[in-house]
């Protein structure tokens, strides 16, 4: 069986020419986003989008218009031109698990905007402003008198309610009534009290909230130029302080067991004796534990001590593409942007779907509900599905675009020849060649996405129905998958790179990046780790100030009696733009990193070859190649001082050989071999060498 010769690894060739890739995918995506416009279509034809925005009541009939009867429901086809607004009558009946008002719903002239405590109020608040708030079977001459008036007139009182300014909704003014359902979400409130004084201080703060708001954005701004100009020593403290922390860590648990040890003695009662045994195990083990952890921590930090320096470069570098290509700051705002605009879609056309299909009457209520029967149901997963892909396709996009970018930023020479806005330039690259790439990207991340989501909410509706065993394989499988997420989309960002690079599809892009991150395993480990764990504590940086910040402004203005909502809002939102700034430093450290492996294996600075790496980048491979010169020259020495000592030693057995065969009686015996060597006719050549 013959074999094949291995092939030549292609070599990398940035940015001499383009062509497009992956053109199946972007087909596929195209009829899945048609696809998309269709369910969209399907429910605004079918009218769920008037029910969604004008309302309907309890009995099919969408309020604002003329309708058709329904058969079986009694009283819909009704007219309602003139009632432009959703009443219920009991609208404090809240169905907390199903997040829906458990409540007959009419369709009104006017929402009542006083109280009303009395039927004969409701008959008066008719007579002025025709408007009936009982059922349409019910005259108002009989709201006093009639029999079912409980079921078919609201609950007294009715409160002064107002209608929602898209939505034509009568709902209450004053927010009393929904306390139970706060509490639903909110666990920290005990009282209505807290709930009104939480509100009224995220209101009246509101201006304090923005104003904190921006600061989190000029200090993730002041963050990234900080990073830049002392990322050296930036980088040397915060490992020092884990060194220190940890070695401190485990002096502190060891001397907790010495000084436990010397209080365990056959005095104290047995109860008290066994408790302290099994404290002095525990801190035998978190010590052992402490000590492992801390001599692997240095051995890596001594192996990977060059790595590190690695890093800073990267980083230094990274500050210096961000003042070239100021507009990567703008990425992420175009990002959420975006992403918001899509969400807003998806959620609205979530909402026509949940009021699309056939009226159906519930058996147990007797009131119409829109549910969709048969293959129409699927819809909904189809649509769940585009949330997840698109989504990961608008993430992936800006990964591209910045990828591009720095590509061109690091692969071109003369950093004046650049255009004129690399990060438009990169994006009508994208548009024109890579849609495709980016597209299959983001599908292999969805596939892997959608499993752990459907997984995460059965493990919630399970929660505590399930075993043991089943509840440990679900946050095993769990768990699995998002490390398999993690992996991908770190991979998946690489390939975006190498098709930056070379144009090559992305099973190409992304075997070959891989490669080449197999390659530098210990660089990669080492900026992932360093790298990560310092923008991670510029978060927390960013966090704190922010919520400190806060706490002093709230602290000037005493009227703002619970600031525990405002200063979430505020940490939140501050970690949101610190993630969005300092992800966009990440993409680019990881970016220049591929292009430095790629210009390191691949040029060695001799002419016809040279680098395309900044200076700082520069001086780091000068240094490396100082520091292999001379650990090379020293083992050359070595070996040399090695062969020397070998030579001496094989003289000197053969001149103990010599001495032996001459004072001996078999002299003549080594004659004849020695002749017979100089003769080539020995018949033990291995003497022959030997001599």
């Amino acid at each position: 069986m013959s074999t094949s010769p291995l092939q030549k690894p292609r070599e990398w060739k940035p940015l001499e020419q383009r062509k497009c890739t992956d053109i199946p995918w972007l087909l596929l995506f195209i009829l899945f986003n048609v696809g998309m416009l269709c369910i969209c279509g399907f429910a605004i034809a079918t009218g769920a989008a008037s029910r969604l925005i004008s309302g309907y009541d309890s009995y099919g009939n969408t309020c604002g218009q003329k309708n058709g009867k329904i058969p079986g429901i009694e009283l819909s086809g009704r007219d309602h031109t003139s009632r432009k607004y959703v009443f219920f009558l009991d609208p404090c009946n809240i169905d907390v698990l199903g997040r829906k008002i458990k409540s007959v719903a009419l369709c009104v002239s006017k929402c009542p905007d006083t109280e009303l405590k009395t039927y004969e109020d409701l008959r008066n608040f008719s007579a002025v402003y025709g408007s009936d708030l009982c059922s349409y079977d019910v005259q108002p001459d009989t709201y006093s008198s009639h029999s079912n008036r409980a079921t078919k007139c609201p609950t007294l009182p009715v409160h002064p309610s107002a209608s929602l300014p898209v939505f034509h909704r009568c709902m209450p003014v004053d927010i009393s009534c929904y306390a139970r359902f706060a509490e639903a979400f909110i666990t920290f409130v005990s009282d209505n009290s807290v709930v009104h004084r939480v509100i009224a201080g995220v209101m009246t703060s509101k201006e304090i909230i923005m104003g904190l708001c921006l600061l989190a954005l000029v200090l993730s701004l002041i963050l990234m130029v900080v990073i830049r100009y002392i990322s050296v020593v930036l980088v040397w403290i915060l490992t020092a302080v884990v060194v220190v922390g940890s070695i401190g860590g485990t002096g502190i648990l060891w001397w907790l067991y010495v000084d436990h040890s010397k209080s365990v003695n056959a005095t104290l009662p047995a109860l008290e004796l066994e408790v302290a045994k099994d404290n002095q195990k525990a801190l035998l083990i978190y010590s052992i534990a402490a000590t492992v952890f801390t001599v692997i921590l240095l051995l890596l930090l001594f192996f990977m001590r060059k790595r590190v320096a690695l890093t800073i470069a990267l980083f230094h570098v990274a500050g210096k593409v961000f003042t070239h290509l100021p507009l990567l700051a703008l990425q992420p705002f175009w990002t959420f942007l975006t992403l918001m605009l899509f969400w807003v879609y998806w959620i609205t056309v979530l909402l026509f779907l949940g009021s699309a299909g056939s009226p159906v009457q519930n058996n147990q209520t007797g009131l119409v509900e829109f549910r969709m029967d048969g293959p129409l149901q699927y819809m909904v997963w189809y649509h769940a599905v585009g949330l997840v892909w698109i989504s990961e396709f608008i993430l992936a996009c800006q990964q591209m675009t910045v990828a591009g970018a720095v590509v061109t930023y690091y692969f071109t020479r003369d950093k004046s020849q650049m255009p004129f806005t690399p990060i438009v330039s990169s994006v009508l690259r994208l548009m024109r060649y890579h849609l495709g790439t980016v597209v299959k990207g983001a599908f292999i991340i969805t596939l892997v996405e959608i499993p752990r989501l459907i997984l995460t909410y059965i493990h919630s509706q399970l929660k505590g129905r399930e075993n043991a065993c089943a509840r440990c394989m679900l946050k095993a499988c769990i768990c699995c998958l998002w490390c398999l997420e993690k992996c991908l989309a770190y991979l998946n960002m690489n390939a975006y790179t190498a098709t930056a690079i070379n144009s090559t599809n992305f099973c190409t892009s992304a075997r070959d990046a891989f490669f080449i991150l197999v390659e530098n395993a210990l660089r990669v480990a080492a900026i992932n780790s360093v790298g990560d764990f310092v923008l991670f504590l510029g978060k927390v940086l960013i966090v704190s100030c922010t919520a400190f910040a806060g706490i002093l402004s709230l602290n000037y203005q005493r009227e703002y009696t619970v600031w525990v909502l405002p200063l979430i809002i505020v940490c939140v939102f501050s970690f949101l733009v610190a993630h969005c700034f300092l992800s966009i430093f990440e993409i680019v450290v990881d970016v220049l990193f591929l292009c430095f492996a790629i210009d390191t294996k691949y040029n060695d600075g001799s002419p016809g070859r040279e680098y395309y790496m900044d200076k700082a980048l520069m001086e780091f491979v000068e240094n490396t190649r100082k520091a292999t010169e001379r650990y090379g020259k020293v083992e050359a020495e070595s070996r040399e001082m090695k062969s020397m000592v070998s030579l001496k030693g094989q003289l000197l057995l053969l001149f103990f050989y010599f001495y032996f065969y001459k004072i001996s009686y078999k002299k003549h015996l080594f004659n004849a071999t020695l002749m017979a060597c100089l003769s080539q006719q020995s018949t033990k050549p291995y003497l022959c060498n030997f001599i």
